[in-house]
């Protein structure tokens, strides 16, 4: 279940009057329209607010001109924003005048309209900052938007849990009738992308208030307003459950996963068989001179018939270079990092490969160097026409005492991951890598090869039925 776009459809269908059904008992809509005028006519009177000005003949016919985007029920109405709200906005006191900062008056910046309500202050300005600039201070309940931003902030909404003034780049949206303010904050929400598209100026578009000031809104009745936002908030709460059990089953199915892991190379995911080959037999015929550990810090009781190897011991790949770069028209398959994601390597003429490369085939297993922390391994499953390369990012392992499989997934397993992280040079980021002289130290479980490829089978089944249970919650 995609929630986001879930979150999306019920704003769509609150603004366009189909969340909720309609009442013919309700007062329509045109009737709060001239309580609103009403109300407005008062503030005018005392004060309170400006007459708006005059508007010009372009500006009635952008009225009459305008084309509703979509069908509202018959008990609406469209209306322009600055119909039935007040619209202005605050300023930036210079940060060089001290005297305008480290007052007791809440300030805000566009930045605050990344959340739905402003309950602390970006910073908090003076009795003369409000006095000398163009701050006003603006009540609780005032809706914000964020007029510039070329990121996610312009067109982002919040409203005021606390008296604040705010910055230039902020229009702020007092409702002449509270009663109308969170279904005009819902609407907007709605519109976040299409109140970006309205934004003039070259490389930096940018709202204004004229904009925002002649932006038609649908006003349902009061009454409906009610129903909605009633029915609005108890379906987001669902979704935010949802998403909650989402994150936390995701958590689980991960911990899950780890133990299977774990499990996997305990010996402990699939019974034995005393018709292997034991391991210590396998390695007398592949590798007679390899010395088998006994003692793992880890793993105190493995199975009888498995035994612990060095990676140098059971590595045989022997480094192979080539300098794509000199044979231009052949196409290699390229395994570099960026692109482990895909699990699909880069089909690219040598000329457009700048570096030598390491040579691998099929069944080579790939452990990232670069970021141990990103649990980054590469089986090679595929043979190719072409040559196989990957990047020097990559320690390369090739075994003949294993499944190239299970190789990979002791490589994911929770214990190898841990003790790769533990040990790396640099100091973070891109900078972090481990270290292939210790590397190759590192134990590595030999299980008898028919019983690797029965875990191998067992994890692979396993993991397909978890990642299910994910596909189907997001379908």
């Amino acid at each position: 279940m995609d929630t986001q776009k879930l979150r999306q459809r019920i704003l769509d269908l609150a603004i366009r009057g189909k969340l909720v059904p309609q009442d013919p008992n309700d007062e329509p809509a045109s009737v709060l329209l001239e309580r609103i005028r009403a109300e407005k006519e008062r503030l005018i009177a005392e004060g309170k607010i400006k007459r708006p000005k005059a508007k010009k003949s372009t500006d009635k016919s952008h009225y009459q001109q305008f084309a509703p985007p979509f069908d509202i029920p018959d008990s609406w109405e469209w209306v322009r924003l600055e119909d039935i709200a007040r619209i202005g906005t605050g300023a930036t006191p210079s940060k060089s005048n001290r005297k305008y900062y480290g007052g007791n008056i809440n300030w805000v910046s566009s930045s605050a309209t990344s959340s739905l309500y402003v309950d602390v202050p970006t910073d908090f300005i003076t009795e003369l900052a409000l006095k000398e600039t163009n701050c006003e201070i603006y009540p609780i309940g005032t809706l914000l938007m964020a007029m510039y931003g070329e990121g996610k902030t312009r067109g982002q909404v919040t409203e005021l849990r606390i008296e604040a003034a705010s910055n230039q780049a902020c229009a702020a949206i007092i409702p002449h009738i509270a009663a109308t303010k969170n279904f005009v904050k819902l609407y907007l929400l709605a519109n976040y992308y299409q109140l970006r598209r309205l934004a003039e100026g070259g490389n930096q578009p940018n709202l204004n208030l004229g904009k925002i000031s002649s932006l038609y809104i649908p006003i349902p009745p009061v009454q409906e307003q009610q129903r909605i936002l009633e029915q609005y908030r108890y379906i987001i709460e669902s979704i935010e459950l949802i998403e909650k059990s989402k994150a936390l089953l995701g958590e689980r199915i991960y911990t899950v996963k780890s133990k299977i892991l774990d499990l996997a190379m305990q010996g402990k995911l699939v019974p034995q068989d005393p018709a292997d080959e034991p391991a210590a037999d396998m390695l007398r015929r592949i590798n007679p001179k390899a010395k088998i550990i006994t003692d793992n810090p880890h793993y105190t009781q493995l199975p009888d018939n498995w035994v612990y190897l060095s990676l140098s011991d059971i590595n045989t790949y022997k480094s192979s270079t080539v300098t794509p770069a000199n044979m231009p028209e052949q196409l290699f398959d390229l395994y570099s990092v960026p692109i482990f994601s895909t699990l699909t390597p880069e089909n690219i003429h040598g000329g457009e490969i700048g570096s030598a490369k390491q040579v691998i085939n099929k069944g080579d297993v790939l452990l990232c160097k670069i970021n141990p922390h990103l649990n980054r391994v590469w089986e090679i499953i595929e043979d190719s026409h072409n040559v196989q390369i990957a990047s020097s990012e990559w320690i390369v392992v090739r075994s003949e005492l294993h499944h190239p499989s299970f190789l990979k997934w002791y490589f994911n397993s929770p214990e190898f991951r841990a003790l790769l992280s533990s040990q790396v040079s640099g100091v973070g980021g891109s900078l972090t890598r481990a270290q292939p002289a210790i590397v190759k130290g590192y134990l590595v479980p030999v299980p008898p090869m028919e019983e690797q490829a029965r875990i191998s089978k067992a994890i692979e089944h396993w993991f397909e039925c978890l990642d299910s249970i994910i596909s189907g919650l997001s379908n």
